[in-house]
């Protein structure tokens, strides 16, 4: 697995659709986005903290077009069976291991199951988010085949300075949330400290969320050149799963512990830079899967599992002449994973045949190496291409190419154009659990993402759009009772976004997706809009949004079913004085009957409101 690790000292700009901004998700450094043949989104800081959401994936959902993440309450995703949380991108699901999040270029996701745990993304540690539409196999290899998102941390430069913020909230349904952090800057040293902690009994009886959590990114330059940073990200929730309103549960409850720590060594010069990273992503889980409330019966052991997804990974970039750049790395990635019951009452594990794989099957290595060269041919020309190979210590070897051009007929607008290729090696559920285990045979998961893009800025206004299509081959799918590689996957659709800045008051920003599916896929629309528009003045801020979503599929197959609902959500800030401020926000403001995950209607309107402390 490819790790991008991100400098502190490269910052994006505000305007997420600006043709200047600096990136570094698509490349191993920071680079303007002009120079990529590839569409990468950002969100900044203000935009992900104005909304006063504590994790970040609401606010990503509304500013990227394609993308959806499920829901099933107010507050809290879970994990297991009803679980919300889910991530798609242009139909490959996040649940299948297909879309990957990272944590400053580093994977985070389940290594028994292979997907992101989304409870884990708090906005408390983010500086931005980039998100990268299409395969991003060759830098990041397996689970990256549809894109990746990138939560980029929270660093302080610039002069010497302290920072403290507390934000405080509560509203509907018992809901609390809690954040604090400080930041310092001294000398070489810099540091970031946050903690949080919230909690909600949410709309349905026994579907009640709490979580707590911190954290830590300590960061020293070495010299001019080198520097180096230590991060640990550490949180913990506790959540219940109240079943389908059909089928109500009981005792369906969890108890979920992530981690995610690195250290990293950066290097910095005028023609090449790079780094050295070690990362950790690690969990432990208990489950009570719990019992149906119409006659069922108490469990009578828990589910337990643990798993770590560790690595070291090096590159170092260099501009060996005029306009070129390239980019060479390796990859070690170590994937553990064990689950096991446990009987509620003595612990003791339970060793008959629920038993759910052996102990000497749960360890996999990636062993990868890749290489990315981008060509400047002229002031309006520039070319990219890659290769990886990308070796899974059971399903064997994979190579991986990707190329691109991007063509500036005009100072501010490119036109791109890529075709790249994505993959996924089988997870440790899919080789070693349950009856339909496969380990002998199963390969990588792979497809062929073809796209065109365009993006332009006329004054005040910015606006890109999308074609892309996608053919994928060998999906591991469920057969007569074993794992095989069978599946197909063909996606074809279009992508709109606009930014336009009225005056030094008024934005408005939309976007838009259009996708057909050869094969549907749960929790995948067909169509999904966002109209946006922010609005200050003096004391000030108001951030309203309208999001469309049509065609849904909450179920596939000869029990296919489709939802379709708009959603008005409001943020309204006012500086009370000059270092505090009051927030009150509002989903759902119409109030809208909808489910996104079958079975779990989601809350009416609901309402927070807080205040902002900063010193």
């Amino acid at each position: 697995m490819a790790i991008a690790l991100v400098s502190t000292k490269a910052v994006a700009q505000t305007d997420s659709l600006s043709l200047q901004e600096v990136v570094v998700t698509g490349t191993r450094n920071a680079v303007d986005v002009r120079h990529l043949p590839y569409t990468v989104d950002v969100i900044n800081r203000q935009t992900l903290t104005e909304q006063q959401q504590t994790n970040v994936l609401p606010t990503v959902m509304q500013q990227v077009p394609g993308l959806m993440v499920t829901s099933r309450s107010m507050m809290g995703y879970g994990v297991s069976t009803g679980a919300a949380g889910g991530i798609s991108l242009r139909g490959l699901a996040g649940g299948a291991g297909q879309m990957l999040v990272l944590i400053d270029g580093h994977p985070q996701y389940n290594g028994v199951y292979g997907h992101p745990i989304s409870d884990s993304y708090q906005t408390l540690m983010a500086e931005r988010v980039e998100v990268l539409r299409g395969p991003a196999s060759v830098l990041y290899g397996s689970n990256a085949m549809g894109g990746v998102l990138n939560i980029v941390t929270r660093g302080l430069v610039g002069r010497d300075h302290i920072a403290t913020h507390i934000n405080v909230g509560a509203g509907s349904y018992g809901t609390v949330q809690t954040e604090a952090s400080n930041q310092v800057r001294s000398g070489r040293f810099s540091s970031t400290v946050a903690m949080q902690y919230s909690r909600t009994d949410n709309h349905r009886p026994h579907t009640g969320f709490e979580q707590y959590g911190g954290y830590v990114k300590l960061g020293y330059d070495l010299s001019d050149h080198w520097n180096a940073s230590a991060d640990l990200d550490l949180t913990h929730w506790n959540a219940s799963n109240p079943g389908t309103v059909t089928q109500p549960k009981l005792e369906n409850d969890q108890w979920i512990t992530r981690g995610a720590a690195s250290l990293v060594i950066e290097n910095h010069y005028n023609k090449t830079s790079g780094a050295l990273s070690i990362y950790d992503n690690f969990g432990r889980h208990k489950i009570n899967d719990g019992y149906n409330e119409d006659g069922g019966t108490p469990q009578t052991d828990l589910f337990r599992s643990k798993d770590a997804v560790a690595g070291v990974s090096w590159y170092q970039s260099a501009q060996l002449f005029e306009g070129n750049h390239l980019t060479v790395g390796l990859d070690y990635q170590h994937i553990y994973g064990r689950a096991w019951y446990t009987d509620r009452e003595t612990g003791a594990t339970v060793t008959t045949e629920r038993r759910l794989m052996q102990s000497a099957h749960s360890h996999e290595n990636e062993v990868a190496g890749y290489v990315d060269f981008r060509q400047e041919l002229t002031d309006f020309l520039t070319i990219d291409a890659g290769l990886r190979y990308d070796h899974h210590s059971t399903a064997g070897g994979e190579w991986v190419p990707q190329a691109g051009i991007v063509y500036r007929p005009v100072e501010t607008g490119a036109l791109k154009a890529s075709v790249s290729k994505g993959f996924r090696n089988p997870n440790t559920r899919e080789m070693y659990m349950y009856g339909t285990a496969n380990h002998d045979s199963l390969r990588a998961e792979r497809l062929w993402n073809y796209e065109l893009s365009w993006r332009q800025r006329l004054g005040q206004l910015t606006y890109g759009a999308n074609l892309f299509y996608i053919k994928g081959d060998n999906l591991i799918q469920t057969v007569a009772g074993h794992n095989v590689n069978t599946g197909e996957i063909k996606n074809y659709g279009m992508e709109l976004e606009a930014q336009y800045r009225i005056d030094s008051h008024w934005t408005l920003s939309t976007n838009h997706s259009l996708l057909h599916m050869e094969n549907p896929v749960v929790a995948v629309p067909t169509y999904k809009g966002f109209l946006g528009a922010n609005f200050n003045y003096q004391k000030w801020s108001i951030i309203a949004g309208l999001q469309y979503i049509n065609g849904l599929y909450t179920a596939i197959g000869d029990t296919e079913a489709k939802e379709n609902f708009c959603l008005l959500n409001a943020t309204v800030n006012y500086a009370l004085f000059k270092n505090v401020g009051l927030w009150l926000r509002g989903e759902n403001l119409l109030a809208q009957s909808y489910e996104i995950n079958q079975g779990y209607p989601m809350p009416r309107a609901t309402f927070m409101g807080g205040v902002n402390i900063d010193f």
